[in-house]
């Protein structure tokens, strides 16, 4: 009876002790979190979009010492936390001083390199960019040039991206170029979001309630639950989707 009294205990204690290694996980996970979140609103969005070497290399970092302060089941989550915070006050000093000083911007972020200009590729950058001719050729069609003649420069940026210019007689027929008079265009403003009418949104448009229906009703929408999108132009004109609980018959992209 005491053996089993002894194993009860022996049994409660380790089932103790796994409740509280996940309470601390899962309070440490919430943790690192709400810490990346603040941190990443200290260092700025550009860290979530386009990331020069050093803001990849800072961005991992922070990351795994996230990870680890997460998962770590000794209790202490200060260090990590002080590590994270030390890494993202780097981060924002060092582009401070990137921005106040040339030499320094180009010192952390690099600089960019010419790789073509004019029919004359330059091996040199391309050596320092650490780009081959497939790659670069790739890039090429990636953004539809499929023949080096159309281009006119292409310029390796510091976030590891490839900028092509068009040669003037291949690029785009603008309106300019046709001497035809343009309105600027207003960006089109989102008015419903899946049934939710975004009132604010709508009185920025210069319309109403009493507007949506009777242009939602020209739809033949009677209902705005019924709207998954809805988004007014820049000449006030509606547009409006359903929402379709039907797949599509086929997928053809695939």
């Amino acid at each position: 009876a005491q053996l089993g009294y002894a194993n009860l205990i022996t049994l409660n204690y380790k089932q103790g002790r796994l409740a509280m290694e996940l309470l601390n996980v899962a309070l440490s996970s919430i943790a690192s979190i709400i810490a990346l979140f603040i941190l990443t609103k200290i260092i700025g969005n550009r860290q979530l979009s386009e990331l020069n070497m050093f803001d990849y290399i800072n961005g991992i970092t922070i990351g795994s010492i996230a990870a680890e302060m997460a998962t770590s089941l000794e209790g202490d989550f200060l260090l990590p936390l002080l590590a994270m915070v030390i890494y993202a006050c780097a981060a924002v000093l060092i582009s401070y001083v990137a921005s106040k000083s040339e030499k320094m911007r180009r010192f952390f972020t690099g600089r960019s390199l010419i790789l073509l200009n004019n029919n004359k590729m330059y091996k040199e950058n391309f050596k320092k960019a650490k780009i081959d001719l497939a790659e670069f050729l790739t890039q090429c069609r990636i953004n539809g040039f499929f023949d080096l003649n159309e281009v006119q420069t292409a310029v390796f940026e510091t976030n590891g991206r490839i900028s092509f210019m068009p040669k003037a007689q291949e690029r785009p027929v603008t309106p300019k170029d046709l001497s035809i008079p343009m309105q600027a265009e207003k960006p089109a403003v989102t008015v419903i979001t899946d049934g939710l009418v975004l009132s604010g949104n709508l009185h920025y448009t210069g319309n109403d309630m009493q507007w949506l229906q009777k242009q939602l009703a020209s739809f033949g929408i009677s209902r705005t639950e019924d709207v998954f999108l809805a988004m007014v132009d820049g000449n006030n004109k509606l547009n409006a989707y359903i929402k379709l609980r039907e797949k599509p018959d086929r997928d053809v992209f695939q």
